[in-house]
């Protein structure tokens, strides 16, 4: 039994941590005021490269993915809106009966993933590829895409590329990154000013030699070339085994670079496993970088919150809310740090006390 099932261990925290100085009444505001989005994609049949395992009852349709997706904003009360691909969830652009439907069930749409990897065209890159037909084919549907965004009142636009290479000497790596960051200032400069490009990074997969946006400073320095509005996005799963994650988010937020994350969690690679299943520490550790950011150093970052996950195995609703779920927890624990108390340890180095 943990904190969130037994009130009275849940108010023993907040008692010690109101003798530390941190006001619970204030915790309880974060607690309430975090939101996280959870992507439409994840109600739907998935699976992997050799298959997938289907479940009754998964959404079929961009109403059923909406439902589910309402029933896991009832359920925790911290998800209020639903991530989209426009191929799969808006095939003929922004559709209002759906926007409807998903005010009517208390939750809207949010960010916009544009699909510039499954045309056939894009087998040697979209916003990369030499082609500069299939470039522009690319180009304009982000354009849509952001078309898309406005009509829904979304303010997120969310780009990943599965571009990269697969063998040595393929292509010139400087040419495909000049034509990379050529297309997202194309697409940059459509936007409107309230919206967001975020620029999501992968070491590899699919492309086994390397990706034209492989860590989050190939993702940084993108963003700069592209706009003041675009900004990176941290996904979990798509690091380097035992690479430090909440480094890379501290860094980011000091120079207000940060656009948003995507939570899972891996135990090798890009898996997409539930948050906080093989690592709940992780999360943690990466709150906590938030919180200090924001408690300590007075920064404000706009951060979206989403969960990008493959339901193949667990049951896809009860999959989502053991997520949230975790994500609460751990935001909740990285609130409860007494800071002024470790700031006091880090700098005698008592890296014991720190560190506990």
């Amino acid at each position: 039994m943990n904190a969130y099932e037994n009130k009275t261990q849940a108010q023993t925290i907040l008692d010690k941590a109101q003798a530390c100085g941190i006001s619970a009444e204030k915790i309880i505001d974060e607690l309430k005021s975090l939101h996280i989005e959870v992507p439409s994609w994840a109600f739907a049949e998935t699976g992997t490269r050799f298959g997938k395992f289907y479940q009754k009852g998964a959404a079929a349709t961009i109403e059923e993915k909406i439902a589910d997706a309402a029933m896991v904003h009832k359920l925790t009360g911290i998800c209020p809106s639903v991530a989209v691909h426009v191929l799969w969830d808006f095939p003929k652009g922004a559709n209002a009966k759906v926007v409807k439907y998903a005010e009517k069930l208390g939750v809207r749409i949010g960010a916009i993933n544009p699909n510039i990897f499954q045309d056939q065209n894009y087998k040697f890159g979209s916003l990369t590829n030499k082609d500069e037909k299939i470039r522009q084919q690319a180009i304009k549907h982000c354009l849509e895409s952001i078309r898309i965004a406005k009509d829904v009142g979304s303010k997120v636009l969310s780009i990943w590329l599965a571009d990269g290479t697969n063998f040595p000497g393929q292509e010139d790596v400087i040419d495909r990154r000049n034509r990379l960051a050529d297309s997202l200032k194309q697409i940059h400069k459509a936007m409107p000013k309230d919206m967001m490009m975020a620029i999501e990074y992968k070491p590899f997969e699919p492309a086994s030699y390397f990706t034209d946006v492989a860590d989050w400073g190939m993702s940084y320095l993108l963003s700069k070339k592209a706009g003041p509005q675009a900004k990176v996005l941290v996904d979990i799963g798509h690091h380097y085994t035992s690479q430090n994650i909440e480094q890379i988010v501290a860094w980011l937020i000091e120079e207000n670079m940060l656009g948003g994350f995507h939570f899972n969690d891996r135990r090798y690679a890009d898996d997409d496993l539930t948050t906080g299943s093989i690592d709940p520490y992780q999360m943690f550790r990466i709150f906590h970088e938030i919180i200090t950011a924001k408690q300590v150093r007075r920064k404000n970052p706009a951060i979206a919150y989403m969960v990008d996950e493959s339901h193949g195995i667990k049951p896809k609703l009860e999959e989502m809310i053991q997520s949230i779920d975790t994500i609460h927890q751990s935001y909740a624990k990285a609130l409860l740090v007494d800071r002024k108390t470790l700031r006091d340890a880090q700098a005698q180095n008592d890296v014991i006390r720190a560190e506990e």
